[in-house]
């Protein structure tokens, strides 16, 4: 198999889901904790403990940690 897929970026799965977080419904519930990576709200409560990633930071995290060996 090649590690081709390794070097390939931001592009994927989950990059649509930033388009389509609407900020006026993120604010309609609870208030949702920011991803540390990139501040975006996530789907966390802000009581949420540890680190909190949005769903395209979390997928990113794992492609990185899939292809580390």
């Amino acid at each position: 198999m090649s590690d081709d897929h390794c070097a390939t970026g931001g592009d994927g799965p989950g990059m649509e889901s930033r388009d389509a977080l609407d900020p006026a419904a993120a604010q309609a519930g609870p208030p949702y904790a920011e991803c540390v990576l990139c501040r975006e709200p996530t789907e966390y409560p802000e009581s949420h403990k540890g680190i909190t990633l949005c769903p395209v930071c979390a997928w990113q995290e794992a492609q990185r940690t899939a292809c580390s060996g």
